[in-house]
């Protein structure tokens, strides 16, 4: 049997309840090296808070998550030193340069002024940015801004990058360019924990779950997903696992 620290994310009977609410009820799952893993929910579903606490955000209620082989519980930090994070909401300074921001979050994962000089130029070349290294955040487009932010959280290198909505708001052609970036970092060992609201995004995911008032409902490969539940596209499971139609499908096809 495999250990915990043979995945990059390992998660038992993970749950976190707020008082009388079970906001993620006794979730399971393990996420290898290098897959790009959508976890997909509605709003309310349970994913963000499921992604707080594997972030070392938030305490558990109860269960077991181990990611970049530390315990969620009890070592937060480390677990924060070791991943890469990007917010939903933009998450850099807009009052600092293009360059400063660089070298505030190289700092802050702990790399050497040697190698935040020989990085900062790296990401700067790789991202056509190097024009732009002192112009002000704030003034970027959101385009811009988005793969900056994807660049920074894996400036340290994290075996794993946690990325919400990273292509919320942009434009078609970001997007896809985005989703290039998603890749090689994937191609090159990275794992990427991605949610989206973009269905069609899910497709491009190694596999996808799917969180339905607090619970996994569904995990597998896109295609396996579709076949499963007779859907051409990942916009119709979502839609059928959100609103319970699996389960009346189910019953029908039973009775009959």
């Amino acid at each position: 049997m495999r250990e915990q620290n043979d995945y990059i994310v390992y998660v038992k009977d993970l749950t976190k309840v707020f008082g009388d609410f079970v906001a993620v009820d006794k979730i399971n799952f393990r996420v290898e090296k290098g897959e790009i893993f959508g976890f997909l929910g509605a709003n309310g579903a349970g994913k963000t808070t499921a992604i707080k606490m594997l972030t070392g955000l938030l305490a558990p209620t109860s269960g077991e998550a181990v990611v970049a082989g530390f315990d969620v519980r009890r070592e937060p930090e480390k677990v924060k030193y070791n991943i890469g994070y990007m917010s939903q909401k933009f998450s850099l300074y807009d009052d600092l340069k293009v360059s400063e921001n660089i070298r505030l979050y190289a700092g802050i994962y702990g790399l050497s002024r040697k190698e935040i000089k020989r990085k900062s130029k790296a990401l700067l070349e790789e991202l056509n940015m190097v024009a732009l290294r002192d112009k002000l955040v704030g003034e970027l487009p959101l385009g811009w801004k988005q793969k900056l932010a994807f660049a920074v959280a894996m400036i340290h290198e994290p075996a794993v990058v946690f990325l919400d909505e990273p292509t919320s708001g942009v434009d078609p052609i970001t997007r896809r360019q985005f989703w290039e970036m998603i890749y090689k970092a994937s191609v090159a060992g990275t794992t990427i924990f991605i949610t989206t609201h973009y269905l069609d995004e899910a497709e491009y995911c190694t596999r996808v779950s799917i969180m339905v008032d607090g619970v996994i409902e569904a995990l597998d490969t896109p295609k396996n997903l579709r076949l499963k539940y007779g859907a051409d596209n990942m916009q119709e499971v979502f839609v059928l696992l959100a609103r319970g139609e699996h389960t009346l499908q189910g019953k029908i096809k039973k009775e009959k």
